[in-house]
């Protein structure tokens, strides 16, 4: 036959739409178009796929080919096609049967050799044929990230001839049943920071609830130890969120480890990061690192060395947890439902309020430091915690603090009563949910009143400050929100709202 029809997948964001690649071989001066908004790496696949081929010792013919990768409006990137291009040629020239590719979909580039190498969003690709119920043939080095997909049915392939041999049914591929298996890692232990109650406690409350974090101390108090030993204490992810975190890995790397399959994400960008390297982008966009954080801990050290119009951008993934990336030809969509932690020095030198008392920066100067963070970004993080230089007797004598094990245990139960309740942690809840699932108790909601009118919050504050006490009963297996839950949620607050001049001063109940 002169026409044959191979189906495999884009990339648009995270979804994975079906691309039909239709080859035709027509009469006419020999030639090789492709066609159907191919970018350079896709046109680049004739003479991969015409080099691979001879290699292989199968005939290129002498003819008019004409390739389309359909939809036409859809980007074609990367070299995902060169082996669909290769096996619709074979099959238009007879080489192939085409009944053979009934029921497939295809994603491979091509070495000279025939080898096939590797590509990227093997997951997100792999999910989207099992979803239209279709197994999908793809590089062995990339099939251990599609077998995470529960289900799926992944062939792995070495070559373009094993390919072939499938097809003709002379030596079928290994057939692998996707199965999400989950993996491990090692984080450092919560028991060594020393000292630090109340920061240690303001983190086991952010890890309960997914609740955002600023840390705000003199260097050396341990800011970035406590940041660290955060995805130790944090609640299990489920299956979805595994599955959604590893896909948006999979679009930036080649090759994403299965080991690290529901092992939630850990990213740290230097403070010299460009407001594409967070949000993403690019062409074809690809996801920053607020999304390769997702279901996982963003950590921003030196919250205000970034620059300010970087930290703007997040103002409203934190409230939805999406990106929209939106460019002149194309837009792209990402997740980004992370958890912001952040650590700050309290001044330009450092040590305002260190007990050495080496601090000489003046009021003006703290002020314009500070500045450099907007109040409605300071305003969407839960938890506001001052981090104090202890003396190193004062180190000694501290008691030692719970090991990681015993707090993720306490964390765990509070997310599955929240989990219980509403199907999500506290910190997503929005409008009338917080009113609804967070309302206190009468003596708490007076306390509330009275904190509110001092502190000046903004309704979102009151509503974070629902939040945060709702997870502290949580954490107390509490079944309301009592005086003394949102008393604890306020003493948070209140460090924001002296950091913004509001002038906290008595104001903590």
């Amino acid at each position: 036959m002169s026409l044959a029809v191979v189906l495999s997948r884009g990339l648009a964001g995270l979804a994975a739409p079906l691309v039909r690649v239709e080859v035709h071989v027509g009469g006419g001066l020999p030639a090789f178009h492709i066609v159907g908004l191919p970018e350079a790496e896709v046109r680049e696949a004739r003479e991969r796929v015409r080099a691979a081929l001879a290699t292989a010792r199968f005939d290129f013919p002498a003819s008019r080919v004409i390739a389309n990768l359909a939809p036409a409006d859809l980007p074609k990137e990367s070299g995902r096609f060169d082996l669909p291009l290769a096996l619709g040629l074979l099959a238009a020239t007879g080489q192939l049967p085409a009944r053979g590719l009934e029921g497939l979909e295809f994603a491979g580039e091509l070495a000279l050799s025939g080898e096939l190498r590797p590509v990227r969003g093997a997951l997100a690709m792999a999910l989207a044929a099992h979803r239209d119920g279709r197994a999908f043939v793809l590089p062995e080095a990339s099939a251990g990230e599609a077998a995470l997909v529960p289900g799926a049915v992944v062939h792995p392939a070495s070559s373009l001839s094993a390919v072939c041999a499938h097809v003709t049914g002379a030596q079928p591929l290994a057939r692998v049943e996707g199965a999400a298996r989950a993996g491990s890692m090692h984080w450092p232990d919560l028991a060594d920071v020393k000292g630090q109650a109340q920061a240690r406690r303001a983190l086991e409350v952010a890890a309960a609830g997914a609740h955002s974090i600023l840390f705000t101390g003199p260097p050396g108090t341990g800011k970035t130890m406590l940041a660290q030993r955060l995805p130790g204490i944090l609640p299990p992810a489920t299956d979805e969120e595994a599955l959604e975190s590893a896909a948006v890995q999979s679009l930036a790397t080649l090759g994403f480890s299965p080991e690290r399959f529901g092992v939630r994400p850990w990213r740290a960008p230097h403070h010299t990061a460009s407001a594409v390297a967070l949000v993403g982008g690019g062409s074809p966009p690809r996801p920053g690192e607020i999304s390769l954080a997702h279901h996982g801990v963003l950590f921003l050290d030196e919250l205000p060395e970034f620059d300010r119009r970087v930290l703007e951008v997040l103002r409203e993934p934190l409230e939805s947890g999406r990106i929209t990336i939106s460019r002149a030809a194309r837009q792209a969509e990402f997740p980004a439902r992370f958890q912001l932690v952040a650590a700050m020095n309290p001044c330009p030198c450092g040590y305002l309020g260190h007990f050495g008392g080496r601090c000489h920066c003046t009021p003006d100067q703290v002020q314009r430091y500070r500045s450099r963070i907007s109040g409605p970004l300071l305003d969407r993080i839960d938890l506001h915690v001052e981090v104090p230089a202890l003396r190193e007797a004062a180190l000694h004598e501290a008691p030692a603090g719970e090991a990681t094990a015993v707090v993720r245990e306490r964390v765990a139960a509070a997310s599955a009563r929240q989990q219980v309740r509403q199907g999500m942690p506290n910190a997503r809840l929005a409008g009338g949910e917080v009113e609804r699932l967070c309302a206190p108790e009468p003596a708490a909601a007076s306390l509330l009143r009275g904190a509110s009118s001092r502190l000046a919050l903004s309704a979102r504050a009151v509503h974070r400050v629902l939040k945060v006490a709702r997870t502290i009963a949580d954490l107390e297996g509490a079944p309301a929100v009592g005086a003394s839950h949102v008393a604890e949620a306020l003493q948070y607050r209140a460090a924001a709202a002296a950091a913004s001049g509001a002038g906290a001063r008595g104001c903590a109940p």
